[in-house]
This record gives C-alpha cells, structure tokens and sequence, in this order.
C-alpha cells in the first residue's frame, strides 16, 4: 500500500470522502454535511491507496485537540480489504505523523464494534459507552511518544 496526506478538494480527497460514506454513513443512514466537510481542510487527512490502480482503500484523519493530544476520526477500510492488517499499517501510520508533530496522545471514538481492534493496536478504554451518530461509542487512549 502506498500511504500519504491527501490534500483537501484534491482528487484523493473526494476518493476519501466517498470511502467514508459507503464504509462510515451509509450504513447507518447519514450524509455528511457540506459544514462537517469544509472542516476537514482543518485536519491531517491520511489515505491508503492502491499500488496497482491508486484508488484509495482505507482513510483516515487526525484532529488536532492540544498541544499533546490529536484524536484519530473517520477510520475506514473498503470492504475487500477489511481484517486483512490494513487498518493496523494506517493506524501505525498515523501514529508516527502524530509523533513527529510532537503529540504524546493519540483518542478516539471507538465504535462498540472496534474495541477489540483498537485494543490490539494498544488502546486503552477510559469511560462507559455513549451513543454517538446512534450507536454505542467508547473513547480509547494511547501513548503515541516514541
């Protein structure tokens, strides 16, 4: 996989928007709104892409929060590439971004459905489930300082 920052309103960024609907929105019934996209020129957005064909197949972006935390949003894999280890390398990926922006903190918002999979990259949860976009959230924490 060839992994890089998308540039915002950049080919690879519409790629990514539609990543995020089909894998993220569409399946519980929501669009982004023109706002919630706008705001993304405000945070690091990271693709995985095809070396064969360079469509991208999986994304993610980072929110700045502080001066040493960043939270991890919007991870998603296509389908075909689902639990195949592409979502670990992003991950890894990004963490190693972060760390060179010199954040210590890596959050997110862990659907129920990933916890196993955030804890396997070394998350820790911290609280009790909440419901966000409709469905069970937990907010996940990892030491990113290399």
């Amino acid at each position: 996989m060839d992994f890089k920052v998308i540039i915002y309103g950049s080919g690879e960024y519409r790629q990514m928007v539609e990543l995020r609907h089909r894998i993220l929105r569409a399946p519980i019934n929501i669009t982004a709104t023109p706002e919630e996209l706008e705001e993304d020129q405000k945070h690091i957005l990271i693709g995985a892409f095809s070396p064969e064909d360079g469509h991208i197949v999986g994304c993610c972006f980072l929110l700045h929060i502080s001066e040493s935390i960043v939270r991890l949003r919007q991870m998603a894999i296509d389908t075909p590439y689902q639990g195949k280890g592409l979502g670990a390398e992003i991950i890894e990926y990004a963490e190693s971004i972060a760390s060179d922006l010199n954040y210590k903190w890596m959050y997110l918002h862990a659907r129920k459905t990933a916890v196993d999979f955030y804890l396997k990259q070394g998350y820790a949860i911290e609280g009790d489930y909440f419901e966000e976009v409709g469905i069970p959230h937990i907010e996940m924490r990892k030491n990113i300082e290399f």
